[in-house]
């Protein structure tokens, strides 16, 4: 009897875990959503300005960074399959895998900042007064959202690191693995917010 009561409290703590996150993913999505309806009213209002902007930015290295996070989603989801076929060091692979696509993308986004730093580009730079109101929004918002969304991918590599040293410790197992689960959920969001930012940002018309 007490083994049936513990497997059903396992069981709702799972199903709670996983409504949190979806929550948690909901809320991220409104958050976000409002943003990206700035963002639109915002360009609507100085689209010459908007376009202009745009092209300052590198496309190339916009390219990269979401290729890295389509393949890091990729491999957080391989994670999960691996585990629930008590795979525990292809596991642990995929994961450290999906740690170092993260990081490089922190690192081509630190570059690309520092360049537009170098050449006087930043929120209340002069160089952005002079060009005058649709420029400031245009990199204003820039900085905002993609800095919000690199601070996004930090709180995620810190939960997978959790993750990844659960997953040694055996605390992570192929009949316990929500949080692994949960992690790929959250990490499918960020990749998701920047599917959007990249086209905003980088792909203006």
């Amino acid at each position: 009897m007490s083994e049936t009561l513990a497997h059903h409290d396992e069981h709702r703590d799972d199903e709670g875990s996983k409504l949190g996150i979806w929550l948690f993913i909901f809320t991220e999505l409104l958050f976000f959503g409002g943003l990206f309806v700035t963002y639109a009213v915002y360009r609507h209002a100085n689209s010459q300005a908007f376009h202009l902007a745009g092209e300052q930015l590198d496309v190339t290295i916009g390219t990269i960074n979401t290729i890295i996070l389509l393949i890091s989603s990729m491999t957080i989801a391989m994670s999960i399959t691996a585990m629930q076929k008590k795979d525990k060091r292809a596991t642990l692979i995929l994961i450290g895998i999906t740690l170092v696509l993260a990081l490089v993308f922190l690192v081509n986004k630190y570059f690309e900042w520092s360049a537009k730093i170098e050449h006087g580009i930043w929120p209340g730079s002069p160089l952005l007064e002079e060009l005058g109101r649709g420029d400031t929004l245009f990199f204003g918002l820039y900085y905002f959202m993609t800095g919000l969304h690199a601070l996004h991918i930090i709180i995620g590599m810190v939960l997978i690191v959790v993750i990844y040293v659960r997953v040694q410790k055996d605390k992570i197992t192929h009949d316990n693995y929500q949080l692994l689960e949960n992690g790929g959920l959250y990490w499918h969001l960020v990749d998701l917010i920047w599917i959007f930012l990249f086209p905003l940002f980088y792909l203006i018309a």
